[in-house]
């Protein structure tokens, strides 16, 4: 059932967990929970987000998962977190200084979970974050606590210039080589 308006703005400034495990192969990294996603306990859980479909059309995941799947994420060597913990409406209402200060808690995180790749969702995000004006989605020469660096476009509904194929193929670079 849908969170009800109420729901949502009960949601407001709330947290959800990391979905994270031993041996990440990609850890991907929002830029912080929608009101819809606080209130659900999911991450990219607010229908139009097309994080779920990208991540099946990207061969990272044999089928397509639900929001409420996300628990089954480690087990495809996949995990999730954000750069700012606390769910507002629009990604818009954070500060720069909130982006900065979840930038070094990123770090620290990545530092002590240790993914092959960290792929953060939403490049202006991360320029802010990680103080890199010039980013680009793509690989990042730079690497944070030993993991390779990726943006990947923000999967929102509201991002709609990248389309869903396309996103797919970005997070589809993600995959590890197989031996």
């Amino acid at each position: 059932m849908a969170p009800t308006k109420a729901d949502l703005e009960a949601a407001r400034n709330a947290t959800i967990e990391d979905v994270l495990g031993p041996g990440l192969d990609v850890l991907f990294c929002g830029i912080n929970p929608s009101l819809y996603s606080a209130a659900t306990g999911h991450h990219f859980a607010r229908p139009g987000n097309r994080f779920w479909p990208a991540l099946h059309l990207s061969g990272l995941v044999p089928r397509r998962l639900a929001p409420s799947d996300q628990r089954l994420l480690p087990s495809y060597g996949l995990g999730i977190t954000n750069i700012v913990a606390r769910a507002t409406a629009r990604a818009d209402e954070l500060t720069q200084e909130e982006l900065r200060e979840g930038g070094a808690r990123l770090a620290r995180l990545v530092e002590e979970v240790r993914p092959r790749v960290l792929a953060v969702a939403g490049v202006s995000a991360y320029r802010v974050a990680f103080a890199r004006p010039a980013a680009r989605i793509g690989p990042q020469e730079e690497t944070i606590g030993g993991a390779a660096l990726w943006v990947l476009p923000n999967p929102s509904g509201l991002n709609a210039h990248w389309r869903l194929d396309a996103i797919a193929a970005e997070m589809a670079r993600l995959r590890p080589p197989r031996p």
